[in-house]
């Protein structure tokens, strides 16, 4: 287990949703406000550990021909959990996002890690990579949540119910706001910047490594 090397492929090289291209369509559809980008990464970390560490203790009993199936069953156990105990301790955000909680079953990062690593690899490994690709999952809700709610709204941080009635930090004055941004149209556009400068990045930092090896 290499805790450095899983770290890295979560936030940056692996990045589900910048590199992997997974979960695109709660990515774009819940980043309006901040509480919603927080809750949903919360939620899909805490489900996407579990069932990692579920389905890699049991990596050795299921049979391999229902796999997928198993995953299916164990992932919609804890979607279950966590949707009863949004609704019971934070109503107002299992409203906000509602659907897309019950939609975490068939998220394909989830889906995802337990085919291509939990199944293959160790407890321990299997939770550490949970945690850093759900980490690197909120990171993203979050960066797009605030750039969408600043441009649409003129407002940072909407949702937190002590924040201004939940209409949180005005920046822009009423009106100055892009409406677009905070439309399906402006998640699109700002995923889609958010992926060039990934790529722009990553494909940088190859090519500095490159030439330092030739030197």
């Amino acid at each position: 287990m290499d805790i450095k090397k899983q770290f890295k492929e979560g936030l940056v090289t692996q990045n589900p949703v910048l590199v992997q291209l997974l979960g695109m369509c709660s990515t774009m559809a819940i980043t309006t406000v901040f509480f919603n980008g927080v809750g949903m990464g919360l939620a899909v970390l805490i489900i996407l550990t579990c069932s990692n560490i579920v389905i890699s203790a049991l990596r050795k009993i299921i049979p391999d021909k229902i796999r997928i199936a198993c995953f299916i069953v164990v992932i919609a156990s804890f979607v279950t959990i966590v949707d009863l105990l949004l609704q019971a301790f934070v109503p107002a955000l299992a409203d906000s996002l509602g659907v897309f909680i019950p939609l975490i079953v068939v998220n394909c990062i989830i889906l995802g890690r337990a085919e291509g690593f939990c199944y293959k690899n160790g407890v321990a490994a299997s939770a550490v990579d949970g945690i850093f690709q759900g980490i690197g999952y909120t990171w993203v809700l979050i960066v797009m949540c605030l750039v969408r709610e600043f441009l649409g709204n003129g407002t940072i941080l909407g949702g937190l119910s002590f924040l201004n009635d939940g209409n949180g930090i005005r920046i822009l004055p009423e009106g100055v706001g892009a409406l677009g941004i905070s439309l399906p149209v402006g998640g699109f556009l700002v995923l889609a910047a958010l992926i060039a400068f990934m790529q722009w990045a990553l494909a940088r930092a190859e090519k500095n490594k490159t030439e330092e090896v030739a030197k």
